[in-house]
This record gives C-alpha cells, structure tokens and sequence, in this order.
C-alpha cells in the first residue's frame, strides 16, 4: 500500500510547471550558488579540523561511502526541485544523496557557525557532519539549498566522525516532511539513503557503544543559516563578516526588506525574524511539538524548525517534559519552555548585532513584540483548536483551566483535543455521554474517577456552553477544530518502530508512516493504529520517552 501510494504522490507531481522541462539527469540540476560566490570561504581546502576565521563556510567534499541504497523519498520535494520520479529510483539518485558523486555544478561546503548551547556560549560549532552541495533553483523560482547530513567530516566536527546513524536519519526524514503537512514552517527532507558503512555510537552515554547502521538525509530549504552564523563573527569582533553576513541574508532571503541604511535594513529584519520565531513557536505549541535542542545553533534565521536530533510529541500533557537526555536535570528545553527559551535565543542574536547599529532601540522594541505576538498568536490559536469561533471576554480563564484537566490525570493531548469536536454541546447530554469521546485519551481509565472526573464534566459542560455562544453550527466547528487538531503525529513510538524494521531491512514502514502523515488531519479509515494513544510498551523505551544528541 505504502509503495503504491508513494508512486502516485510522485505521478501527481510529474507533470511540468512553469514550462520548465523535469531533471532527469542529476548532472541538469540548476545550481545557482549565490552563498559562496558572494561570501568569503576557509582559504584552506581539507576536512582537518581546526578554527576557521574570516570565513562564513569551508570548501570540503563529501567521504564516499561503500554501498548506497536508496530507502525513501520524498515525492513532494522531489516535484519541487523538478526531479523526474525516474531519477528518483535510480542508482544515480543514491550515489549523489549519499555523497558517492557530486554533481555538475555543485559546489560542496559546510558552514561556519557559532552558538549558546544549553545557555552557555560554546564558540566555534558549524557543520561537523552536514555538507551542503549548492543551491537549485526550484520550480517556483526560488533558491533551495541542497545538504546531505552524515556525509562525512569537515573542518567542524571536532572529535566527531561527520557521520549519521539510520535510527537519527529515519527521525529527521519523517519529522521533516511529517511537520511541513502539518503546517508548520520547516527543512524539507528530500531522501534518506543507507550508506552500507558501520557507524559506532553510544546511544545513552553510558560507556556502551556498538555499532549501527549509516545513513545520509538530504535536507532542503531556501537557507540553513542560524542565529550562531552572526554570532561567531561577532564574538571575534569581525564585523567585517557580520557586516557581509547580514547584508547577503537580507538581500538573499528577506529581499522586500533590502531597502534603506543598513540600521534601517537591520531593525526590520530583526523585527521579521522575531514574527517569524513567534509564529513557529504557536505551531510547536498547537501540536505539542518539542524541539529539545534549542541551543542558538539550532535557531533557523528564517524562522523554520531546524535540526531534529533529540525531539520529541507530547503525548500525556506534562509541560515540563523534555525528550533529550541530557536535558532531563534542567529541563530547560521541556516544552512549556520553549516560548521563553525562543525570545532569550533572540536576545542573543540581537546582541550580536549591535555592533552594527548605533540605535538598538529597535532591537528592544522588536524583542518586547515577540512576546506581544507569541501571547496574541498563542491565544488565537488555543480558541481555534476550541471551536469557539471569535474570541471573547473570559476566554482566557477558561481555556486555562482545560491545561488543569489535562494535567489532573494521565490524557493523551492530541487525542483530547481531536476528539473534543465530537463532545455533544446540549446541556442535556449525561456525564457519560459527555465523556464518551474521549475514552481512548485516557492512559489509566481508572483515574476517570471522583473529582477528576467531575472537573473534567464540569469543563466540558462550560466549553459547551461557550461553543454554542460562539455561534458555530456543529458541522463548521468540526471541521474547523479538524484543520487545527491532528488525527496524526509522528509518535515517538511509531518513529521506533519504524526504525527497529528498517534495521532489520524493511523499509516498507517508513514509507506507510511518509504516506500517512502527508494528510495529517483528514481520517484515514483502515489507519487507525497510527493515531492510537502510546503503547504501553514504549513507557520507558529507549528512543521513545527520552533521546540523547547520539546520532
């Protein structure tokens, strides 16, 4: 079924756009790569690491592998780049996206960066294991950076091999494309291809490493650059490089604002930048999404979510529940955080432009709208997912008191809120009527009792009333809760199983889960099982309740 339902997704997206012919030979593909013809490169050409100065990447190529094999591919970001799906399935495709040949016009590199990583300043990081290829210009137009994760060591990997496991890679490629159905801004993941090469880790840090299978996902967007790519510059004093950084990034990827002084440039990029994290943070907020690595480094100037190493859904609602391991002391990326962690995140960008400016004044005031904006668009979003139509007055006491009820027991979080749309809103619907939709959202039914069952009546009798005050038919509130409650997210447990099968050679379900979680909120009757609540099995597994940075 899985396969089937990928070939018509890729046969959807055959057909030209735009009058442009499909690429059906990777050497065709329309680099154009403005990045490093514009911005200064690491004057010495080899993976050794080292400290790079006045540079904004280093030239590396990627380390060949011994046998490429292509596992899944993404038919939409395929369809986007103008790949024709025959390309797809070639030998060709694997050998390219796995770092085995690098294509015509392709001008590998990795980028240099900075960043705060758990809120202390760790100087030089980059690129220790992803190297971009170059740019494509898409089907739309529109600049796309091509960048294989796991392809091997760069001037940034430190002590690292520059490598990817399968287990990580399998995440990251589902996640990418799973968050972009869902609506929220992202890095797209065009393939994930097995390398047939051993890469050691240890999974927990706990002195037991072992082997595991390699892998290399080739991620996309318009661009990869972070909050730590203008800090690393500034840290040194190279303003020279901020200055040159900053003017590209303007330029490039926010070209409506290249207009005016660069102070005047400056203020309203900032500015966008900050709407931009705001905004993203509502959408992780809306699905229970949790980053787990919000370092600076992990902060895309474009505001999209970026790198998914240790991330993680909520499923029971525990707002101080972080996915990463080597969070679970501080929990200072737990998920209840993350609006907060964000803006110190931009503060830290805003410091480092500073020394471009001699008003900063606009920096502030762009840092004190964030928060404005995050509350607003958290608000708005919170009576949507509630059905209620317009907000109202006394809206805010009573959505809160819905987060009381999640946390008084242990209820699924995207189960409630889907099926909170077919709770009856007639006063004269019984307590277990009321109650009935929500069955399935309870891990411990056994807890639906007492005062948490009466305060659980009690809300939904109340958010009842306050649906049919908000003046929605039954129908419109259903399909409007329905656009903004997922049926599916890629559970922690489904993202294991799939791996655990793909380990063993099977890949068929990583293609299903791709399949499925292109409709995330429609119902996809015979699917059931990937929207139930988690096994309880994956309480306490590895790779399901918590995750390390080991990939």
């Amino acid at each position: 079924m899985a396969l089937t339902a990928r070939s018509e997704a890729a046969a959807e997206a055959a057909a030209p756009v735009g009058g442009r012919q499909l690429v059906r030979d990777l050497d065709e593909l329309p680099f154009d790569n403005r990045f490093v013809a514009t911005l200064p490169a690491d004057e010495e050409r080899s993976p050794r690491r080292r400290q790079v100065a006045g540079a904004a990447y280093s030239w590396v190529d990627p380390t060949p592998v011994a046998a490429p094999r292509t596992v899944a591919w993404s038919p939409e970001v395929a369809a986007q780049l103008g790949l024709d799906p025959s390309v797809c399935e070639s030998d060709d495709f694997a050998q390219v996206f796995a770092g085995n040949r690098v294509p015509a016009g392709a001008q590998p590199h990795a980028l240099a960066y900075g960043g705060h990583q758990f809120g202390s300043w760790a100087g030089q990081l980059g690129d220790g294991r992803a190297i971009a290829l170059g740019e494509v210009v898409d089907r739309d137009g529109q600049h796309q950076t091509l960048q294989l994760k796991g392809a091997g060591p760069t001037p940034y990997s430190r002590t690292a091999d520059g490598r990817a496991v399968l287990r990580s890679s399998v995440r990251e490629f589902l996640c990418s494309e799973a968050m972009h159905h869902l609506g929220i801004p992202t890095t797209r993941a065009l393939s994930l291809v097995l390398t047939g090469d051993a890469v050691v880790r240890d999974v927990l840090y706990d002195g037991n490493p072992a082997p595991e299978p390699g892998a290399v996902v080739c991620r996309v967007a318009p661009s990869f650059t972070r909050f730590g790519s203008f800090q690393l510059p500034a840290s040194r004093g190279d303003l020279g490089l901020l200055r040159q950084l900053v003017e590209a990034t303007i330029r490039f990827d926010f070209p409506e604002l290249d207009h005016g002084s660069l102070e005047e440039r400056v203020a309203r990029w900032f500015r966008e930048v900050c709407d931009r994290t705001a905004d993203l943070v509502v959408h992780w907020m809306r699905v229970g999404f949790v980053h787990g690595v919000l370092n600076t480094d992990n902060m895309s100037i474009l505001g999209l979510t970026i790198d998914y190493g240790p991330y993680g859904w909520l499923e029971d609602f525990d707002p101080d529940w972080t996915p990463n391991t080597t969070d679970a002391a501080g929990r200072r990326y737990r998920y209840g955080a993350q609006p907060q962690v964000a803006q110190w995140n931009l503060l830290q960008l805003a410091t480092a432009l500073v020394p471009l400016t001699d008003q900063p004044e606009p920096l502030q005031e762009a840092l004190e709208a964030y928060a404005e904006r995050y509350h607003s668009g958290f608000r708005a979003m919170v009576v949507e997912r509630l059905g209620w139509g317009a907000p109202q007055e006394g809206d805010d006491e009573l959505a809160a008191a819905v987060f009381e009820v999640l946390t008084s027991a242990e209820l699924d979080q995207v189960l409630f809120f889907r099926q909170l749309a077919r709770v009856p809103v007639d006063p004269g619907t019984s307590d277990d009527d009321l109650l009935a939709p929500l069955t399935d959202a309870w891990y411990r039914p056994e807890q639906c009792t007492g005062e948490v069952r009466a305060a659980a009546v009690a809300w939904l009798r109340a958010w009842g009333r306050r649906a049919v005050d908000g003046g929605l038919a039954d129908d419109e509130r259903l399909a409007r809760m329905d656009a903004v409650n997922p049926r599916f997210v890629l559970r922690n447990s489904l993202a294991q199983e799939a791996i655990d099968a793909a380990e063993q050679g099977d890949p068929s379900l990583v293609l299903e889960l791709l399949d499925v979680l292109r409709r995330p909120y429609d119902e996809q009757p015979g699917r059931e099982r990937f929207s139930a609540r988690r096994p309880e099995w994956a309480r306490h597994r590895v790779g399901c309740s918590m995750l390390s940075c080991s990939s």
